[in-house]
């Protein structure tokens, strides 16, 4: 330290500080303005960053709502077109039961009247062959019976009343 002290120059420090003062005024002139706007430029582009980045959120959340929105209408929509797909299912199949009840009965009607008309063509042919073999019957019977023909004449009128062909 001391020798710091025994080799200062006072013309020498002088200097130094004119040439220190000179080259802050050339700064103060030259750069400082430079330098103020570029730091200023800077600030605003960090202010105008954040503020974006403020609406980019809030961007954001308004596209979550609407999202959010347009999904609860998609389901509603959805749900919607089950229950009527459904109440269309449901109508279809309550049309083809009752369509298929009109045919079947009406199938069991025709059946019903083959079965009828078959049950009265069988009980006429049953008549018919049970009036034959009785006739056939009753005339051998009468032929030994009977020897002359007024006889056998007034016997067959007599049962021909009493027997009834339904």
């Amino acid at each position: 330290m001391e020798t710091l002290l025994n080799d200062f120059s006072p013309g020498l420090f002088v200097v130094s500080t004119i040439l220190l003062l000179a080259l802050i005024a050339l700064m103060v002139k030259f750069a400082w303005k430079p330098i103020l706007n570029s730091l200023e430029e800077r600030e605003s582009g960090i202010e105008n960053a954040l503020a974006a980045a403020e609406n980019a959120r809030k961007e954001m959340q308004n596209l979550q709502s609407d999202n959010e929105r347009l999904i609860k209408e998609a389901r509603a929509e959805r749900d919607e077109m089950m229950k009527e797909a459904r109440s269309i299912s449901d109508t279809l199949i309550a049309t083809a039961k009752e369509d298929a009840k009109e045919v079947t009965s009406g199938l069991i009607e025709k059946a019903q009247a083959a079965i009828n008309q078959e049950k009265q063509a069988a009980l006429a042919e049953i008549k018919k062959s049970v009036a034959e073999l009785s006739i056939g019957i009753a005339e051998t019977v009468i032929k030994k019976e009977l020897s002359n023909k007024k006889d056998q004449l007034e016997l067959v009128e007599g049962l021909l009343k009493e027997v009834t062909l339904n």
